[in-house]
């Protein structure tokens, strides 16, 4: 392997010297062979800033470094920003080999969009919208142009995976291939990603019908340092207004003390409380007559406010903190970040790790603080707030991503219909018309969306035929109808994702406040807005509008656990955490304690509520008129046991995976229980026909019903897990009779 780079055009071998380097790393070494057989894919899993671009490039440049004609490398990013940082740090060696470089997006410059128009070659650098709308606009240019592609890769591969816009991402390729008559000679696709679960199951992500084998390179001697710290704080009770002994408020503090003087990364989460901290940070900073270092970035600024911020977090002259949401969670390089801080606990175990890889990029100590606020307890407060489960989350996601190294795998059950008749319009507006059966073997049999039946797919034709979005014409042939072309000539049309629509809470006549419908809604179910409870009596989808009443009950918890879905991996090391009382990280025959000391304090009254409401064996537990219910399960087990509460006669909602279940006995819900276990369950798709408001992604609403309810069923249900655990609870009663 010491000897693997003379493999490489020797013009990349003196690039490698110029450097400075020593040698290749192990996963550059690794990705040589493989990469220049031509012959496989190939996903490269390593952490961030560990070299993932480069054991890609410096083979692939070399394939193509005596290519004359066409393009040599799709290069695929889900970000402009990223493309445009790649550009950057491709320009040394892609000069050097004389290959052209060409940023294709939206803002690239026309200039060298042009000259790639008049001589295709090198490599060319996009975003899947971008290439969507080159299928549809420009085909036979593309056909030309890519006739001689080696290489497809992916950035970031796990942004994709398993979502509407990676199935989109996968249909393209798909069809690129279809277009340039490489299906039965298919070109190598190489994924690069740093936080992917399951690992040996990820090549079926990337390649669905499987006509390449998948060679997995990943990188088994990493050394990196990683400092992590979890402090606690206590939100004091019945606070009237905002102060400086609001949680939120210390917390400031702290981020001013910890991050005034360097470069930092601040995850918030929400868009409101990245505005909100970065307001009070700035404010610190006039109060203190020095200049202001903390600056807001998430999708709703401006394009200029976002890169001005990055180009000042990459010059590294002066000391600057980003207050994020997810924008800068991927890997465009912005410098030498000396540490990430995380407020609130994260959507998932793969974005934290993601999150805290971009501290420690240059050689040093990757460093992760995670911020957690409790509620102050009182006789009132919720089980949910008693348990401390923000912080017990945290620390079961710190511990599955240290100790266990374990990410949240691709849901590889979903449908993607919305993503589906997004394709069909694409293909019929690329070829101008084609038969059924072709667009069934392409998109499905032999495509991405292979969990997509004969029956399905008929359903959705026939449907599609009736909107007019799409005809059939006497010969057999589908083409574009009236809907469709005016849908498919609008640049909307190429991204296949959209921001969570807003619905109106409405009570009475007052609208109470907006909501995004990303999760699970149904009637008669319990929600937390505005810190009350609130009962769903109706949700009318025309008028975006939920209609509630005030729900009795206990204090609202604080944590209500929103966001993308939990997997059950990390509910059952919560539980596992809570019984062994102990959530320390085993590194060799020692144990390494993260939490500060107020963390630590909350985790013990977390602990002794858990022991004292014998959880440990006892799933459910009764408060006042509320039975709570402990599945210790992910959100669509916990959506399927409320589903099916809600269909008897209860009134139940969840909250950061804990089933409330109102004015009902603990008897009462167990009996139910029990008899839910010894029956025939509905499915998946028969819950998901109670679920009023199940348009969620972009095209959901040209679905028929039928459709509508099976892709709905699949992404918030999970029935098998549900009757499992059901068994389980029938099991232990009988133990106990």
């Amino acid at each position: 392997m010491i000897h693997e780079h003379e493999k490489l055009d020797h013009r990349v071998q003196r690039w490698i010297f110029k450097q400075g380097w020593t040698g290749l790393r192990e996963i550059q070494c690794l990705a040589i062979e493989p990469i220049l057989s031509e012959k496989t894919d190939v996903l490269i899993s390593a952490s961030t800033a560990a070299g993932k671009t480069e054991a890609f490039f410096l083979p692939a440049l070399s394939a193509i470094a005596v290519q004359e004609t066409g393009v040599g490398i799709l290069y695929v990013s889900p970000l402009k920003a990223l493309i445009n940082d790649q550009d950057r740090r491709l320009e040394s060696l892609s000069d050097l080999l004389e290959i052209p470089v060409t940023p294709w997006h939206g803002d690239s410059s026309k200039g060298r969009k042009k000259k790639l128009k008049a001589s295709p070659s090198g490599v060319v650098l996009i975003t899947p919208e971008s290439l969507e709308s080159l299928l549809i606009r420009d085909s036979d240019w593309i056909r030309a142009a890519f006739s001689n592609l080696k290489y497809i890769v992916i950035d970031e591969f796990h942004a994709f995976i398993g979502s509407e816009r990676g199935h989109h991402l996968l249909s393209l390729l798909h069809r690129l291939e279809h277009l340039i008559g490489r299906l039965e000679t298919p070109i190598p696709r190489v994924a690069l990603s740093a936080t992917l679960g399951e690992l040996e199951k990820v090549p079926l992500s990337l390649r669905p019908n499987r006509s390449l084998p998948c060679k997995i390179v990943k990188d088994t001697h990493s050394t990196s340092t990683l400092k992590v710290q979890v402090k606690g704080y206590v939100n004091p009770a019945n606070l009237a207004t905002e102060s400086s002994n609001d949680a939120e408020y210390t917390i400031c503090q702290d981020l001013f003390k910890f991050c005034r003087g360097g470069n930092h990364l601040v995850f918030a989460n929400s868009r409101s409380r990245t505005e909100n901290i970065a307001a009070t940070l700035s404010d610190f900073c006039e109060e203190k007559i020095v200049p202001n270092e903390f600056f807001p970035h998430h999708g709703s600024l401006s394009k200029d406010l976002r890169e001005s911020l990055e180009k000042r977090l990459q010059q590294e002259h002066y000391p600057t903190t980003a207050i994020c949401t997810m924008t800068l969670e991927l890997g465009i390089d912005i410098g030498k970040v000396n540490s990430v801080i995380q407020v609130t606990a994260p959507h998932s175990i793969s974005s934290l790790r993601q999150r805290m890889g971009r501290s420690g990029r240059r050689g040093g100590a990757s460093i992760l603080r995670m911020l957690i606020a409790e509620a102050e307890l009182t006789k009132d407060s919720s089980v949910i707030d008693k348990l401390r489960l923000e912080l017990i989350q945290s620390l079961a996601m710190i511990r599955l991503l240290i100790g266990s190294k374990w990410y949240e795998p691709a849901d590889t059950s979903l449908y993607h219909f919305s993503t589906l008749l997004h394709q069909v319009l694409a293909v019929t507006a690329q070829w101008g018309g084609i038969r059924p059966e072709q667009l069934f073997s392409l998109l499905c049999k032999d495509g991405p969306f292979q969990n997509v039946n004969v029956e399905n797919f008929k359903a959705l034709l026939v449907h599609m035929g009736k909107k007019e979005l799409i005809t059939q014409l006497g010969s057999g042939e589908l083409v574009l109808g009236l809907l469709g072309e005016k849908l498919t000539s609008h640049y909307s049309f190429y991204a296949v994702f959209k921001t969570p629509e807003e619905f109106r809470i409405v009570r009475g006549t007052k609208s109470l406040g907006t909501l995004p419908v990303d999760s699970l809604v149904l009637e008669g179910q319990h929600i937390v807005f505005g810190g009350k409870r609130w009962k769903v009596n109706d949700i009318d989808s025309e008028k975006k509008v939920i209609y509630v009443e005030h729900a009795k009950g206990g204090k609202p918890p604080k944590f209500g656990g929103a966001g993308l879905n939990i997997h059950d991996v990390v509910r059952q090391e919560m539980f596992q955490i809570l019984k062994d009382g102990d959530y320390k990280i085993s590194v060799g025959d020692q144990k390494v304690d993260f939490a500060d000391s107020a963390a630590r304090e909350l985790f013990g009254e977390s602990v002794r509520y858990f022991e004292g409401a014998k959880l440990s064996r006892e799933p459910l537990l009764q408060a006042g008129n509320t039975t709570y219910i402990f599945p210790w399960l992910g959100d669509k087990v916990v959506n399927t046991i409320v589903a099916l509460l809600i269909q008897h006669g209860f009134e139940a909602g969840a909250y950061a995976g804990v089933i409330e279940v109102e004015k009902a006995s603990l008897e009462s819900v167990r009996s139910t229980l029990l008899k839910l276990a010894s029956m025939e369950l509905p499915t998946e798709t028969e819950l998901a026909q109670q679920v009023l408001e199940k348009r969620i992604e972009k095209f959901d609403e040209f679905l028929p019903e039928s459709t509508l309810s099976i892709g709905y069923g699949a992404k918030a249900f999970d029935m098998t897990n549900t009757e499992a655990w059901l068994k389980k609870i029938k099991t232990q009663t009988d133990c106990l009779i």
